[in-house]
């Protein structure tokens, strides 16, 4: 049994003085109950453990990649029909899975990592950790649809939350758009932009929350590192 302040920080979740102030404000529970005091001590071992509702991995020494994924591999650990997939595209040391996805024709930043929790946390919507993509259309984007875009699009899966949108450039009849969303719906980008009549030429990932595809060459990946896993951390408040 150990102190809860240590279990968390062994866990990654920050130094004990940033794991006492979670405990402090009843995000950490164990075994269900909210623990509001200092002193409480669990079996990371036995003992279900959360934060903000979201069970904590107890190891230590987790992976964090970042690939910069060219057009063609689906976002899949394993494809029943065979095509190409993402895990080919870096080096698995250990068992590890993408966060999220990318289409199959959509580039760019994906994140692999076996720490469910951070997994979870950039994946749910109500962390609000921004996502960055450049798209190439055809079709003059003019300020109709800009303004569709920056107010919420009606999908068939309900309505987005509005979209950070800015012309790049335009070209003939072509436009490169920059998009920030937050959300992570299946193809929610490509959706969007097919709702107000743009078609999609190519789509690209730049960034996630604090991280960037900077140095990183298409197909190349890499561990993050120590200033970049906690640069993440503290964008998703952990």
């Amino acid at each position: 049994m150990e102190r809860l302040q240590k279990v968390l920080a062994s866990a990654g979740l920050g130094s004990r003085r940033k794991c006492e102030e979670f405990i402090r404000a009843g995000r950490v529970s164990v075994n269900g109950r909210i623990v509001e005091r200092m002193g409480v001590r669990a079996d990371p071992s036995v003992d279900r453990i959360e934060l903000d509702g979201i069970p904590i991995d107890v190891h230590e020494d987790k992976v964090y990649i970042i690939l910069n994924k060219p057009a063609g591999y689906v976002t899949t650990v394993s494809d029943p029909q065979a095509r190409l997939t993402v895990m080919e595209l870096v080096t698995k040391a250990r068992r590890i899975f993408p966060i999220g996805r990318l289409d199959r024709d959509t580039r760019g930043l994906l994140l692999f990592t076996d720490d469910g929790f951070l997994a979870n946390r950039v994946a749910h919507p109500r962390f609000e950790l921004e996502k960055t993509y450049v798209a190439q259309v055809n079709g003059a984007a003019g300020a109709g649809e800009l303004a569709r875009l920056r107010s919420g699009i009606e999908l068939e899966d309900g309505r987005t939350a509005p979209a950070r949108v800015r012309v790049l450039g335009r070209r003939d009849h072509n436009s490169l758009l920059e998009l920030r969303v937050h959300e992570g719906r299946k193809r929610q980008v490509r959706r969007m932009l097919v709702a107000v009549g743009l078609e999609v030429v190519d789509l690209v990932r730049t960034s996630l929350g604090p991280l960037t595809l900077q140095g990183l060459e298409e197909g190349e990946s890499r561990p993050l590192r120590p200033d970049e896993v906690q640069a993440l951390m503290s964008a998703l408040d952990i």
